[in-house]
């Protein structure tokens, strides 16, 4: 399996090449030249450990990893850190299936793939014979920075750059980033919202000269956001999970279709749904669930992607975002592979702050269901799905689950439906805790332990205590100042 950037340069590279370099020399991003096929039969799914379906599926991608190494990858990544014995729990509430996606060390969803791309990243770099350190750069929306921080923190021969948004994020997940240990890890907070964030790394990758910089510090940058191929290609693992223990509990048969809602900003845990979609999992609707930024429920409704809008803080801050990198795969999937045209709306989103893809693509965009909750919807969700079913939901499966229930009530479609859960309630414990009738606390911390109480719900091991933790990060940095942090960081 070979890889190629979305915007037409004829680059190729095979999976480890890709892994290291993150984004392709053209801007692009790679993907694969193919989406395999499943590598079994659905009915042969059922019984199979989270651990063998991942093996299985991303060897099918990345084929140029030896059965070995890839085995190596998956053990090291998928163990006793993740508190649940079977990694991803399929759990049945309120007329659908949660699919809990953070029982890892970092209580979000992130950790399915960053507890694999150190592994995977630093294999690639034993088989590329890759010398040079490699700097992970990474802009965060709350939850890729910790886990990625977690994944990296001293793994040799690498430094861990993370920038988010200042007032941006929730308590939690700052102070998650902010007391992370580890002699390589670097943690800013900047002065603007994660567009900017995410807009600073990717200029930071595109300054050759500041690459020529690097190289002469022994340095090689690369990244663990989703835009690195190595950071999509394990999620895709779960959605195919999602359907072998749907087969298992008999809420389908071999063969029939199910519905997929993902709350989404950076569109890359919807695009995995896509691709296992395309691997053969019988997937009729991908339900795409944003919050008040909603940008991409705009554009799957519309055809018109435009960025000139008001931007909301809201309660669900991992959505909070205007420009979805990942955007780009899908419309360059649907557009038959046409690199010059997805580098033309690239272009016109960045002069531009807009674009409308062609007819082709919109007719793709049909597989597509997608809808928007506000922040006053979110917390009647959580609010109601506990009363109703004893069930605990953060904000951004609250955000999908409110747009599952609009996709019913405008459809009338009453297929099983698997629901990505995020992360855990406790990394919102102010509108959670609010929204299931509690008085709340100054202090996010207090609402924690009063959450607890109130729900007897487990508290992720990876957040108790953290508010007595050490804070060993507090730069608050200009957007222009990015840069010379990296550089800082390195010497």
């Amino acid at each position: 399996m070979k890889y190629k950037s979305t915007r037409g340069s004829g680059e190729i590279k095979n999976a480890a090449q890709a892994v290291i370099q993150g984004i392709a020399e053209d801007k692009g991003l790679f993907v694969p030249e193919s989406i395999p096929q499943l590598p079994f039969a659905l009915e042969d799914m059922k019984g199979k450990t989270y651990r063998e379906i991942a093996f299985e599926v991303i060897h099918r991608f990345f084929t140029d990893y030896t059965g070995e190494e890839l085995q190596r990858c998956v053990n090291g990544a998928y163990d006793d850190k993740f508190e649940a014995a079977e990694i991803v729990p399929l759990v049945e509430a309120g007329g659908a299936y949660f699919l809990e996606l953070y029982h890892g060390k970092t209580a979000a969803f992130k950790d399915m793939a960053l507890s694999i791309l150190p592994y995977l990243m630093t294999t690639a770099m034993e088989k590329e014979k890759e010398d040079k350190k490699i700097v992970v750069l990474t802009a965060t929306s709350g939850d890729t920075g910790k886990a990625a921080l977690e994944g990296f923190a001293d793994v040799p021969n690498t430094e861990i750059i993370v920038f988010y948004p200042n007032e941006g994020v929730s308590q939690v997940q700052e102070r998650q980033m902010t007391t992370q240990e580890g002699q390589n890890t670097h943690v800013f907070a900047i002065r603007g919202n994660f567009d900017d964030a995410q807009t600073g790394v990717k200029r930071i990758f595109n300054d050759s000269e500041f690459a020529d910089e690097l190289e002469k510090l022994g340095c090689k940058l690369s990244s663990a956001n989703s835009i690195n191929i190595g950071r999509l290609i394990p999620q895709v693992a779960y959605y195919v999970y999602s359907y072998a223990k749907l087969l298992e509990k008999g809420a389908v048969c071999a063969g029939d279709k199910i519905n997929v809602v993902v709350p989404t900003g950076n569109f890359g845990n919807i695009l995995a749904a896509y691709y296992a979609r395309e691997m053969g999992i019988p997937i009729n609707r991908l339900i795409c669930a944003s919050n008040e930024n909603k940008v991409l429920s705009d554009f799957i409704n519309t055809g018109i992607y435009d960025v000139e809008r008001e931007f909301y803080l809201t309660n669900s801050p991992s959505m909070d975002i205007l420009i979805s990198s990942n955007l780009e795969r899908l419309l360059y999937h649907l557009s038959a592979g046409d690199g010059a045209a997805v580098a033309g709306l690239m272009e016109s989103l960045e002069k531009n702050k807009k674009y409308e893809v062609s007819e082709g693509i919109k007719t793709g965009l049909s597989d597509f269901w997608a809808d928007f909750a506000t922040v006053e919807e979110t917390n009647a969700s959580i609010g109601k799905m506990y009363a109703e079913n004893g069930y605990l939901m953060d904000t951004h499966t609250a955000v999908a689950y409110k747009v599952y229930e609009n996709y019913r009530k405008a459809t009338g479609d009453e297929t099983v439906t698997v629901i990505a859960s995020t992360a855990s309630a406790y990394k919102f414990a102010d509108s959670v805790a609010a929204s299931i009738g509690l008085d709340i606390e100054k202090d996010g911390f207090a609402n924690v332990k009063a959450l607890h109480e109130k729900t007897g719900v487990r508290i992720p091991a990876g957040l108790k205590g953290l508010e007595t933790k050490e804070i060993r990060h507090r730069d608050v940095l200009d957007k222009d100042e990015m840069k010379g942090a990296v550089r800082n960081s390195l010497k």
